[in-house]
């Protein structure tokens, strides 16, 4: 638990907008008498969240989701933090993970904070005995997002959801930032092996894509993207990365990081136009992007060390990282998202909460964004942090900007 403690309070001191809404929420209490439950990867940035909902009075029950991103010993520090109850443990079975979802729900929470929406699934699922005392929820990453929309189209969904990956100060620091530097670390720290100079190929060009291919083209790469969409394709050719299809860059990537939240990237039909050697790796939420049942059943030999499964097929070698799961947070030193980033991210979610306990009664079921007021108040708190002042708007120009009359 020791470690556990020095985590959260390394991760504390460059968490400057969270520190500043939880002093806020020690003086207003506005989550007094809420219970939150929380699916999200239990590590030190998490912790701090967690610690600031607690502060604003809220009893707190969170466990991980994902079966390889918890830290045991900041899961354990964290379950001594007066009103949090934790769940998570590392390397759990597919059967205790949801063991630990349900001891979540046990706790009838009004309130739940999703990454990837297995919480919000599993309620309208298996555990709909606690939907009735659910205000509304707040949801992190784009794969979750996806499944509620779905939800939500087939009036599934019933209950509002803040859709919090899907603001500015989210996508543009947490998707691009955090997933590109967090990737690209865990695949160094776990191989040893250079960036500089290799070909590394980056699946999907969304926010998460974006951010890797442009940290990898920074260290060094020769970085390939590979897209479905054609104006995401034309955005990475016209920012001067080689675009071409999965089928073309199987046979020349030495590194392969994907990050479409799609499944089946990677399959049986790419694994033999491989090099050998190359790694596959994944930053999307969930564990399918990789066939990696494909290559445990059909590879000659699997030697297995800690991070890094390799797959025999015939005369070449197939490196996996972290089983296919998220890279930046599975592989052994996976430390996530870098702190100041999860600072912005966890800002939003803390204030995203707060204003589902104070509105989600009055919201239809559904998927919200972000109040334009919260996103502008986690930049401002951040400016304000880095001593950074800004211009403001004349009462000449904002009367300019909203005129119509006036012309040439």
């Amino acid at each position: 638990m020791k470690t556990g403690q020095q985590k959260m309070d390394w991760a504390r001191q460059y968490m400057p907008v969270l520190g500043s809404i939880r002093k806020e929420f020690e003086e207003t209490k506005p989550l007094a008498g809420v219970t939150i439950g929380m699916a999200l990867h239990v590590e030190a940035k998490t912790a701090v969240l967690v610690e600031t909902l607690a502060a604003g009075g809220a009893e707190v029950h969170i466990t991980g989701c994902n079966p390889l991103s918890t830290q045991d010993d900041v899961a354990s520090a964290l379950g001594k933090v007066p009103g949090v109850h934790c769940y998570a443990k590392r390397a759990c079975s597919n059967d205790e993970y949801y063991a630990a979802i349900n001891r979540v729900l046990d706790a009838r929470p009004s309130v739940t904070i999703d990454d990837g929406m297995d919480l919000i699934h599993e309620l309208h699922t298996r555990r709909q005995d606690v939907l009735k005392g659910v205000v509304g929820g707040c949801e992190e990453t784009t794969t979750g997002i996806h499944r509620l929309r779905s939800m939500a189209a087939e009036g599934a969904l019933k209950f509002p959801v803040v859709a919090v990956n899907d603001t500015p100060m989210k996508r543009h620091f947490d998707n691009v930032h955090g997933t590109g530097e967090s990737s690209l670390t865990a695949i160094m720290t776990t191989t040893n092996c250079l960036i500089a100079g290799k070909v590394l190929v980056v699946a999907g060009y969304g926010y998460c894509g974006r951010g890797v291919a442009r940290k990898a083209r920074g260290m060094g790469a020769k970085v390939v993207v590979t897209e479905v969409d054609p104006r995401r394709a034309l955005e990475a050719h016209m920012e001067g990365f080689d675009v071409m299809p999965m089928d073309e860059a199987a046979k020349v990537g030495e590194i392969f990081i994907t990050t479409t939240g799609n499944t089946s990237i990677l399959t049986a039909h790419h694994f033999p136009l491989l090099r050998d050697g190359a790694l596959l790796s994944n930053a999307g939420h969930f564990n399918v992007e990789i066939d990696v049942a494909w290559l445990e059943e059909h590879a000659d030999e699997v030697d297995r060390r800690d991070g890094i499964d390799t797959y025999r097929l015939g005369g070449k070698k197939v490196h996996v990282l972290a089983q296919g799961r998220l890279v930046n947070l599975a592989t052994p030193k996976g430390m996530g998202h870098p702190i100041e980033v999860m600072d912005l991210s966890f800002a939003l979610q803390a204030l995203s909460a707060r204003y589902m306990v104070e509105h989600g009664k009055d919201l239809a079921p559904g998927v919200y964004d972000v109040p334009n007021t919260i996103d502008e108040e986690v930049a401002t708190r951040k400016l304000a942090a880095l001593g950074i002042a800004i211009d403001a708007l004349t009462e000449e120009q904002k009367n300019y900007l909203s005129a119509w009359d006036i012309g040439t």
